[in-house]
């Protein structure tokens, strides 16, 4: 089992109501206000539970004329606790999940930082700002040189302040230039 399906799992167990759910749906498939009425719970209750068993993977529902039946998954009570703990050590788990996790913050550093393409405002933070840098270097072409002009160009695409974003892409080393400061290409 994945690392990420063991722990939705955990979480999903990790609760009395959820526990309570289970066993009922343990007996047979049964729909929400059946749920709720045998285990004396909100009617939202058990659906906000009832979803989060659903995202573990534990159970599953299709629809009967105007209910959704929710079925209990037994085959995923019957692995043992063994399986769910133990990890394949040779596909580095932590390093993906530690990319997925990056690539989450960095999806919502841009979301904030730009609109419909253009920088709305450089962030303060140096982390938040190398994101920044490095979306907009996506512009630049790997083996190819660049002029001052063309250079401004580019950055002025996404912002009017060129001249600060560029000296900030040559501080971080992401462009390089002659000692002249006639070309400029990509690190």
């Amino acid at each position: 089992m994945k690392l990420l399906e063991s722990i939705k799992l955990m979480k999903a167990l990790a609760d009395k109501s959820r526990l309570f759910i289970i066993n009922a749906l343990y007996e047979k498939p049964m729909y929400v206000e059946e749920i709720s009425e045998r285990l004396d719970l909100a009617a939202s209750t058990v659906s906000f539970h009832l979803k989060k068993l659903v995202e573990s993977g534990l159970v599953s529902s299709h629809k009967e004329q105007y209910y959704v039946v929710y079925n209990l998954d037994k085959a995923i009570l019957d692995k043992s606790l063994k399986e769910l703990v133990i990890m394949d050590r040779g596909n580095n788990l932590e390093k993906k999940i530690q990319d997925d996790r990056f690539n989450e913050y960095r999806a919502k550093v841009i979301k904030t930082f730009f609109q419909y393409g253009k920088l709305k405002k450089m962030p303060t933070q140096r982390k938040k700002r190398l994101i920044v840098l490095e979306e907009m270097l996506k512009a630049f072409e790997t083996d190819r040189k660049y002029t001052e002009k063309e250079v401004n160009i580019i950055i002025a695409d996404f912002n009017d302040d060129f001249c600060t974003i560029r000296r900030e892409m040559i501080d971080e080393r992401m462009l390089d230039r002659d000692q002249y400061g006639k070309e400029y290409w990509k690190k």
